[in-house]
């Protein structure tokens, strides 16, 4: 009898123990932040669109109940849309206080890779390097055939970007050394773009080199490839840094989100994959006025 009530109790015991890791287990979880759920829009820069569309998928992966919509729309949007509170992140390629009617003091700013920008033509062109000059002359229309500065005797045929565009603002103000550019074709799309070059005769645009994909041809500047190794130093100047910006401090989803963006699953593997480059390996760092110091 004595041994059956020992049987008895350890049984209770453990029914008891197993009944309290189940409140316990309800209880954590119950308590847990909801960092890992929710929903935010992320918009603006199609430069880094697709780094942030590939994080997304994978941090949706990992955390079931999180949802992340990632949207273009150019970086002017972007800042604009989570200026007003139509965005939780806004996705620039330029710094909050270039961009006139803007309140930087307002946003917060994570900065998640750097993105090089190049000079890119139909691949029937035949020239396949120009200096700044002649880059300047070509897009403010003083020189329009290829055959001025090597090419074939061709019309040169400009598309630029939307207005509201960082990878536009980019351009003009390191590669045109902030030269007006001539009247074309505006397109609103970085994907859009590469497709006109693509199937327009003597086409010229510039493009992120994360939408390089072999379809178009970039070009070298000064000699120069428009590649890591020479961004990361220095010697080709046209680059941005990504930023997706929060109105105040980024709490909640919003916060996890950033956070995941500057893990080694995404630094590491992400966006050297797509083109990108992490800050970190930079060796030139700029501010928002421009101006370029060693690091």
């Amino acid at each position: 009898m004595k041994k059956y009530f020992k049987v008895l109790v350890m049984v209770l015991m453990l029914v008891l123990t197993a009944a309290a890791a189940g409140c316990g287990g309800k209880e954590q979880a119950k308590d847990q932040p909801d960092s890992l759920s929710g929903s935010v829009t992320a918009a603006g820069s199609t430069a880094l669109q697709p780094l942030v569309e590939q994080a997304a998928k994978q941090y949706m992966t990992k955390n079931a109940k999180a949802q992340i919509t990632v949207q273009g729309g150019g970086s002017g949007t972007g800042l604009a849309q989570v200026s007003q509170g139509g965005a939780d992140i806004g996705n620039s390629d330029i710094f909050a206080e270039e961009k006139s009617g803007i309140d930087a003091s307002q946003l917060v700013d994570t900065r998640v890779c750097v993105v090089g920008i190049a000079a890119v033509v139909n691949p029937e062109v035949r020239v396949d390097n120009l200096t700044k000059a002649q880059l300047i002359d070509i897009f403010t229309g003083k020189t329009t055939n290829w055959k001025e500065v090597g090419g074939n005797d061709q019309k040169i045929v400009i598309i630029n970007r939307a207005k509201g565009s960082g990878t536009r603002a980019t351009f003009k103000s390191f590669a045109l050394d902030g030269k007006e550019e001539a009247k074309g074709m505006e397109e609103d799309s970085s994907g859009l773009v590469r497709k006109i070059v693509k199937e327009t005769p003597g086409a010229i645009s510039y493009l992120a080199l994360s939408y390089l994909d072999g379809s178009v041809k970039p070009l070298k500047l000064d000699g120069k490839d428009p590649v890591k190794e020479n961004i990361t130093s220095g010697q080709y100047p046209v680059w941005a840094y990504e930023h997706m910006y929060t109105k105040g401090q980024p709490e909640g989803l919003k916060k996890a989100f950033l956070d995941y963006m500057l893990t080694p699953e995404v630094q590491g593997e992400l966006v050297g994959k797509l083109g990108y480059i992490p800050v970190t390996e930079m060796k030139v760092g700029r501010d928002a006025k421009g101006t370029v110091t060693r690091q």
